[in-house]
């Protein structure tokens, strides 16, 4: 059994159709470049920063298929990745992804941190 004790998942979200992924796709060419240049620098010094707490890397979402009792779906929703963390406390992980290039340089909108919690009857 895995022990989930201080284990958040932080699930990246923003929607393609926000005016700040607009804005991010008006951008010319060059400039979106040199901005992704600059906000995956800034994401490999996120993960460096916070390497010792980071369980599960995580990585980003691909397309979504909703399976519910009528079958498989495509659907579209507004998670576009994930990352596992260790931390002291909910706030403490919340903390860790405060001014995150996600949203910070790229178009991303929010992070939000969940705790991870036991399995019941596990």
């Amino acid at each position: 059994m895995t022990d989930n004790t201080n284990t958040y998942l932080a699930v990246f979200l923003g929607s393609r159709t926000s005016a700040r992924w607009k804005a991010w796709e008006a951008l010319p060419e060059a400039e979106r470049q040199a901005t992704m240049q600059r906000g995956m620098a800034a994401w490999h010094a996120w993960v460096d920063q916070h390497k010792d707490a980071i369980v599960g890397m995580g990585g980003p979402l691909g397309k979504t298929k909703k399976v519910d009792k009528d079958g498989v779906t495509d659907i579209s929703n507004e998670m576009s990745g994930f990352t596992v963390v260790r931390a002291a406390s909910h706030e403490d992980a919340a903390k860790m992804f405060e001014n995150h290039p996600h949203f910070a340089i790229f178009p991303g909108e929010r992070v939000e941190i969940m705790p991870v919690l036991p399995i019941p009857g596990g």
